[in-house]
């Protein structure tokens, strides 16, 4: 489409994140909203009170089917993703899937095939790779500021909405395991992971992941919504330096830290020793824009442009095989998982 068109979009599921990227798309001169969907008809009625302008409906087939639009957002429960998505390339429009992608790495792969032969895009809601603080720490990463990155850990964590339909590791876990493999630019061989079901008998509230790079970087990822601190944390420790990105903090969300471990040479015993090394802490200045605006603001220029999106079909398998590998590794008591390419 010529890039002065506005993209025409469907949102489908406008529960309290479909809201939310409905909320960002509409205030975009770049698209219009053709319709909303929702089977329940209360996040419909909620929805509609924010945005009457707009048609509404609780069938999203015939809402695809008869309106006329370019690409369908679907925001609703994970166990649908698969559904509602497929039925969208088919219908020949371009597709915004909320993370994760789908449950099961077959449909994912399905819904990548069809989107190929339909000639159409699937972009994945992977928002901490749209996130200015994840860009910021990724181009010390890929200056060499840090030095040799050792390991990264992240917490995502918090006293929140219980799911039944998905575990913390499903819900929580591809933010962190996209945000690694985006900073790192690489993919993990190895996954082990392990966690417990406290409220709800075979649905984890809480789960470590442990991720193992060819090169011998690490990054362990806790998830949980039964915590008693909203902690959303990233920390990087390179060999030169360490970097802690907090996403709770308002407006200081990087700090560099001068920290480290030299190696030298003592001349008067010939012995290498090592010290410890503590200088100045850095805060660079962030841009302040709303990561969810940046990530709908992609999707649009990839639909208007035919850009390949940066969390692609492809990213979202990607991050599908992680998620699978540890769920087998967590389903039988942390044995690590090799990730076959």
């Amino acid at each position: 489409m010529s890039g002065d068109q506005k993209v025409r979009l469907g949102i489908v599921g406008v529960g309290d994140w479909g809201r939310n990227l409905l909320r960002n798309f509409a205030r975009l001169k770049e698209c219009q909203i053709g319709f909303i969907c929702d089977s329940d008809e209360k996040n419909l009625k909620i929805a509609s009170a924010l945005f009457p302008y707009y048609e509404a409906s609780k069938d999203y087939q015939k809402a695809i089917a008869q309106n006329s639009v370019d690409a369908v957002i679907v925001a609703t429960p994970p166990d649908s993703h698969f559904q509602v998505a497929k039925e969208a390339l088919i219908s020949g429009k371009h597709v915004f899937v909320e993370k994760p992608l789908v449950l099961d790495l077959a449909e994912g792969e399905e819904l990548c095939r069809l989107a190929s032969d339909k000639n159409k895009m699937i972009m994945v809601g992977h928002i901490m790779m749209y996130h200015a603080a994840t860009r910021k720490l990724r181009e010390y990463i890929q200056k060499g500021e840090l030095g040799e990155v050792y390991y990264i850990y992240t917490q995502r964590v918090n006293l929140g909405k219980v799911r039944n339909n998905e575990n913390a590791l499903y819900s929580f876990a591809p933010h962190d395991i996209s945000l690694v493999c985006y900073l790192l630019d690489k993919t993990p061989v190895r996954v082990s992971a392990t966690g417990s079901s406290y409220i709800q008998d075979g649905i984890e509230d809480v789960v470590f992941v442990t991720l193992h790079f060819a090169d011998r970087v690490m990054a362990h990822i806790h998830v949980s919504w039964l915590d008693p601190h909203k902690d959303r944390k990233v920390t990087v420790v390179g060999s030169k330096k360490m970097a802690v990105f907090d996403d709770t903090e308002a407006s200081e969300k990087i700090w560099l830290y001068d920290k480290g471990v030299d190696s030298k040479f003592d001349y008067t015993t010939y012995g290498e020793y090592l010290s410890l090394r503590s200088g100045d802490i850095l805060i660079p200045k962030i841009d302040s824009v709303e990561p969810l605006e940046s990530e709908c603001k992609h999707f649009l220029e990839c639909v208007r442009e035919g850009k390949k999106p940066l969390s692609d079909g492809n990213e979202g398998l990607k991050v599908l095989k992680v998620l699978q590998a540890a769920q087998k590794s967590l389903k039988s008591g942390g044995t690590p998982v090799e990730i076959t390419n």
